[in-house]
């Protein structure tokens, strides 16, 4: 039994750490709750009577009978927090995102598997059964060649300060995106909007390009008068509507909708959705269990550091765009590694780079272009269609 075998500990029981909290209650593994506000550590006490409830996340660490902890603080602590507690020997579950840079996610998924550790991150919706049931549907060619995807998250309220909506909406659709493709975008930009707080964006887009022809976008806002939680793949055989805000019975349709010529007009014929029948089964629970079952078997679990470390860096790559007002920008996956591309720069796809050479700030290089070994291209060069640049060339700024 779980319960004789493994014990958990819940680090933050805000908002989202107190359904932690009763999930592993409810499935008896919950040993100790950490937290540094005195109302949230009475209110514990009183929620789950036996259970230890301490003020620091060092008494968690010391534990014996404490083999995974999950953290559910605020995105700053996470990589401090996740850190220390792998050096302890403790398996981990960090709420998302796994740490605010690349840099500090890769040192944790790397730490991990040094230390032969678990690492997972909180990407809960990859727990949802329509998910799985989605996954399954773009496996078997039920949809057919996927065309796009796009993503709506969109509510009123829980407004944060500490991170923009950019960083707490959006990274779900992203993992969902990435997992449904297998693989990252070759671009991305990001636009949006601050108009409670100048430094937070409260509204945002962010398109991503992928191989094969592939668009994909996701819309996320806390200020939008309902609450729409819509997840869409438009395939060349079936289209898939994942609606959470729905009934169970409802959250996953398909609609094999299809376009027929007429001479040389396209016609959009409309048919009737199906939905696809779930098994009805919290998210939630089913990641918690998924981290036991982990614990236990020391097999790596769906949502891995690797996978939440991929999504980072689309994060980190959208960011930047945003702060470059919706620039396009390469992801850093495409880029290689005996150049640099400064992360402002774009090069298009079909553009070739020799080893060695450097291109900075803004700089555009075009699809088709050749530039050679050991180049020094400065801020804001523009390099045309199929041009061609020697070895050991240097291009002032703004040319």
């Amino acid at each position: 039994m779980w319960q004789e075998k493994v014990g958990l500990a819940v680090v933050g029981v805000g908002h989202w750490g107190k359904n932690h909290a009763r999930v592993c209650h409810e499935l008896g593994v919950l040993r100790v709750i950490a937290d540094t506000d005195a109302t949230r550590r009475a209110w514990a006490a009183e929620r789950f009577p036996g259970v230890d409830v301490v003020e620091d996340a060092e008494q968690v660490f010391e534990r014996e009978d404490v083999q995974g902890v999950i953290l559910a603080t605020p995105a700053v602590t996470h990589y401090a927090l996740a850190k220390q507690a792998l050096l302890r020997g403790k398996d981990v579950l960090v709420e998302k995102p796994l740490a605010l840079h690349v840099e500090e996610a890769r040192e944790l998924v790397d730490l991990a598997r040094d230390l032969g550790r678990v690492l997972m991150v909180g990407h809960v919706l990859e727990y949802h059964p329509a998910v799985a049931a989605l996954e399954r549907l773009i496996q078997d060619g039920a949809l057919g060649r996927i065309r796009y995807l796009y993503s709506h998250r969109l509510n009123w309220g829980r407004i944060r300060t500490e991170e923009n909506i950019l960083w707490s909406f959006a990274p779900h659709d992203i993992a969902l995106m990435l997992r449904f493709l297998k693989q990252e975008p070759k671009r991305i930009s990001a636009h949006g909007k601050a108009y409670l707080n100048p430094d937070v964006a409260d509204v945002t887009l962010t398109i991503m390009e992928f191989s094969g022809g592939i668009q994909a976008h996701i819309f996320v806002s806390w200020l939008h008068p309902f609450k729409e939680q819509r997840f869409v793949v438009v395939g060349e055989k079936q289209i898939a509507v994942f609606d959470d805000t729905q009934p169970w019975e409802s959250k996953l349709i398909l609609y094999p909708h299809q376009v027929h010529w007429s001479g040389m007009v396209p016609v959009a014929r409309k048919a009737e959705g199906k939905a696809v029948k779930l098994q009805e089964v919290e998210p939630l629970r089913a990641e918690v269990e998924d981290f036991i079952h982990s614990i236990l078997t020391r097999e790596p679990p769906v949502a891995h550091g690797e996978s939440a470390l991929r999504v980072l860096k689309v994060l980190e790559t959208a960011q930047r765009s945003l702060d470059s007002e919706g620039k396009r920008l390469t992801s850093p996956a495409q880029r290689g590694d005996d150049y640099f591309v400064h992360p402002t720069a774009v090069v298009d796809e079909g553009a070739s780079i020799g080893a060695g050479t450097k291109i900075w700030h803004f700089s555009h290089i075009m699809s088709g272009a050749r530039i050679g070994k050991h180049c020094v291209l400065g801020q804001n060069v523009f390099v045309g269609r199929n041009v061609i640049i020697g070895d050991r060339c240097k291009i002032q700024n703004n040319v």
